[in-house]
């Protein structure tokens, strides 16, 4: 894999972040080093963004199957906690033959005691524990992943200048019932509503994609984006997050409202993304767990 990256001083809180795509690690990187922490970045190969080496006082590089080395290389720089952020696209592991992904990613032992006899079944949710078991007891500790950026959680209420319309109320209550109960179920956390109709749910393609999918299936538009945290959300874990790339998908697709769930949602780069809601007319909220739509 060759030398890894190193800088940064000694002495301080080390955190180790296993860092899949998106911004997400970004803020958690920048967020503990402010904190004073050294940060250890393991990068997921074909996943993570590559400046976090500009955020790391050490960083590597790994494959997505490679939970020993994972083990090894935080363990080996001192890290007694570590956090999970971002996005690891999930459709690669069906994507293909098992012995063809043996081939590709070849895992180590450790991530095979977890696929095969660890994990109770292969939801992100139970495999994520299981991960995090085997990191428990090797004395790494995973956390909060949004411990370093609360800053960034979505706030309550209308955060743009359009609101939802009464008949959207509606389809946000629809859409809150539905997607609570696919979060329930560790299904997915993304539903699309219009009408009072269901146009799409999310699984394990992602939101983006299921964004996609609800524009071709209305194509008329006018539909409403409910994203919501598990009703027993680990913040450990797949903490939803939306951002300026939702708001760009949701207008392609001809989505008018977004609704996440306050204090459980990542709002990736808020002015930016609010900015942009409201040039395109589209009305984000941050509903509290125990907030109706209508007072939203």
């Amino acid at each position: 894999m060759g030398d890894p990256v190193r800088h940064g001083g000694q002495g301080r809180p080390v955190l180790g972040l296993l860092a899949g795509s998106g911004q997400f690690p970004m803020l958690v990187a920048s967020g503990a080093r402010q904190a004073g922490c050294r940060v250890v970045v393991i990068a997921l190969r074909g996943e993570a963004d590559q400046r976090l080496r500009d955020l790391a006082d050490a960083f590597y590089t790994s494959g997505i199957v490679r939970l020993g080395r994972w083990i090894r290389l935080f363990r080996r720089e001192g890290a007694g906690q570590v956090i999970m952020a971002g996005r690891v696209r999930k459709t690669r592991v069906h994507g293909s033959a098992r012995w063809l992904q043996w081939l590709r990613y070849l895992p180590d032992w450790t991530s095979i005691k977890v696929w095969y006899f660890a994990s109770r079944d292969k939801r992100n949710d139970s495999l994520l524990s299981a991960v995090a078991e085997q990191m428990q007891q090797k004395g790494l500790t995973v956390i909060d992943s949004t411990q370093y950026c609360p800053e960034a959680m979505a706030p309550e209420g209308v955060l743009t200048t359009a609101s939802p319309t009464a008949s959207q109320h509606k389809d946000i209550e629809l859409g809150w019932r539905i997607a609570k109960e696919m979060g329930r179920l560790d299904v997915g956390q993304s539903v699309a509503v219009k009408e009072q109709d269901v146009i799409a749910v999310e699984a394990v393609e992602g939101t983006d994609a299921m964004i996609a999918r609800a524009g071709e299936l209305a194509r008329s538009g006018g539909w409403t984006l409910v994203k919501v945290a598990k009703p027993n959300q680990d913040m450990r874990f797949d903490v939803p997050t939306v951002g300026a790339d939702t708001i760009e998908n949701l207008h392609r697709a001809g989505g008018r409202v977004l609704v996440v769930e306050a204090g459980k949602t990542l709002l990736i780069d808020r002015d930016k993304t609010v900015e942009l809601a409201n040039r395109y007319g589209i009305a984000v909220i941050g509903r509290g767990q125990g907030t109706s739509a209508g007072d939203a």
